[in-house]
């Protein structure tokens, strides 16, 4: 059966949903259609997470080698065949398990300033309705006495930002070369450049354009109301793709964006900063900007 060669294994809310979709659309590259299928995290496990949204965890990811080579069975005469899970990046045994099914996979990191990723994330499950917790701090505070009582990896909001010493993991285990490492930044101000990049390293017509125009999985607004609540909920569903710029309207009207709070950023560049400047040497780019109130 087919399985992929190459991965994006993270970072969460860092731009992996928009990658997934632009490589999608090139006709030399497979991406599994289903998103986060969690294999090299998760295989195996009779999963049982406990935390609000954590159904969607135990229902959705796949933990056995037939269903996860499934995926893929769409596989033609495409040449880069991937798939996307940003727990990957950060999660107990995924180097070594993805090495022994994948000895060649290729993988590709897309990192954000791991402070905005994380409130971003938590907004993010704010706006699911997945976080009970409306305050950040206390969503932080939380973060180990979740873990502890079984909580799944949605919930390990600071967790995921410690990007040098989890990419420490794969540099035991994957040769350099076969590791690349871009920013949000990039993809967000330069998208064609990065998108050209990646097809060289997947070894695919790097003159291929997909079609930038939609950003995925990017809103960060909380839904004040009712009428905002619902708008976020149908909008999720195809039918209602007609009404979409006016449900999107609606959302913008009537939810919100908070700031994250001052003290709260701090704590976490304090939490943050020696993993940040190990990172920007390992990477060989400017990333003081993360350090900075």
């Amino acid at each position: 059966m087919t399985m992929p060669n190459f991965l994006i294994i993270g970072a969460p809310r860092s731009g992996t949903t928009s990658l997934h979709r632009y490589l999608q659309e090139h006709p030399e590259i497979f991406m599994s259609e289903l998103k986060e299928l969690r294999f090299f995290a998760l295989e195996g496990k009779q999963l049982n997470f406990c935390g609000p949204c954590d159904y969607t965890v135990n229902q959705q990811s796949i933990t056995n080698l037939e269903n996860y080579q499934e995926q893929f069975k769409g596989v033609t005469n495409e040449k880069a065949i991937g798939e996307s899970s940003p727990i990957y990046l950060w999660w107990e045994g995924v180097p070594e398990r993805i090495k022994s099914y994948l000895p060649d996979a290729k993988l590709i990191c897309i990192f954000r300033n791991p402070i905005e990723r994380a409130y971003s994330d938590f907004l993010n499950m704010r706006q699911l309705n997945w976080e009970p917790l409306k305050d950040f701090a206390r969503a932080l505070k939380e973060e180990e006495n979740r873990i502890k009582a079984g909580w799944g990896p949605y919930y390990y909001y600071q967790r995921k930002g410690f990007y040098y010493s989890n990419l420490e993991r794969f540099y035991r285990v994957f040769p350099q070369e076969k590791i690349r490492i871009y920013l949000y930044e990039d993809l967000r101000d330069k998208p064609g450049d990065l998108l050209r990049d990646i097809f060289r390293f997947l070894e695919v017509d790097d003159n291929f354009s997909p079609e930038f125009k939609e950003v995925y999985n990017a809103s960060n607004r909380i839904p004040k109301t009712f009428l905002a609540r619902a708008a976020n909920k149908f909008s999720k569903y195809s039918f209602t793709k007609p009404l979409y710029p006016l449900l999107e309207w609606v959302k913008k009207q009537q939810s919100t964006y908070p700031p994250m709070a001052l003290e709260i950023k701090k704590q976490l560049i304090e939490t943050y900063g020696e993993d940040i400047l190990n990172f920007q040497e390992k990477m060989g780019r400017d990333l003081s900007e993360w350090l900075k109130l």
